[in-house]
């Protein structure tokens, strides 16, 4: 592959990554607010301001490659994204939409560790160290941010079984109190 033909490429691939991290900074306060776990709502809140910061890379990706800022439309986020509403319009209350908000925030990081890790690489192919730093560093992040969401998804699950409040099902019992029911 030429080196023009795999730098198209790559621009193609970081306009889609842009496009999907500016959907994600207009997602996740809505996701925050949803959350009924402080802790969730917390690294919602946090990943936002991550996910700004990514734009921001982004953008300095944009300079390094000389081309324009310029978003590609990225279906797969809106896809994602739109499969996070359902999450939120099915009427889970309690641990049970947190847990449906953490698939949808995982399937949103997997997503974007995928995408930055095919453009790290062509980014690499060019040898473009700068370019490569920048998108190794975002698919860390990425990568964090979805072993976080494991761990959160983890709590929850322990304390659904404990009565803890936050382990409560949309009709105020825990699950111990549904299996004894």
């Amino acid at each position: 592959m030429h080196v023009e033909q795999l730098t198209e490429l790559l621009i193609d691939e970081v306009r889609d990554l842009y496009h999907a991290e500016k959907q994600l900074v207009q997602a996740l306060p809505k996701m925050a607010k949803a959350a009924e776990s402080r802790e969730l709502r917390d690294a919602f809140e946090e990943h936002k301001k991550e996910t700004e910061t990514h734009v921001a890379r982004l953008e300095e990706v944009f300079v390094l490659l000389d081309t324009p800022a310029k978003a590609k439309a990225c279906k797969g986020m809106q896809g994602l994204l739109a499969e996070g509403d359902e999450a939120l319009q099915n009427g889970q209350k309690g641990f049970q939409r947190d847990l449906a908000l953490i698939g949808a925030a995982q399937r949103v990081e997997h997503y974007e560790i995928a995408a930055y890790g095919t453009a790290h690489a062509m980014a690499e192919q060019l040898g473009d160290s700068q370019v490569t730093r920048l998108l190794m560093q975002t698919a860390s992040e990425e990568k964090s941010a979805d072993r976080l969401l494991t761990t959160i998804a983890d709590r929850i699950y322990r304390n659904a079984g404990s009565g803890h409040p936050a382990a409560r099902t949309a009709n105020g019992r825990s699950k111990a109190e549904h299996m004894h029911a």
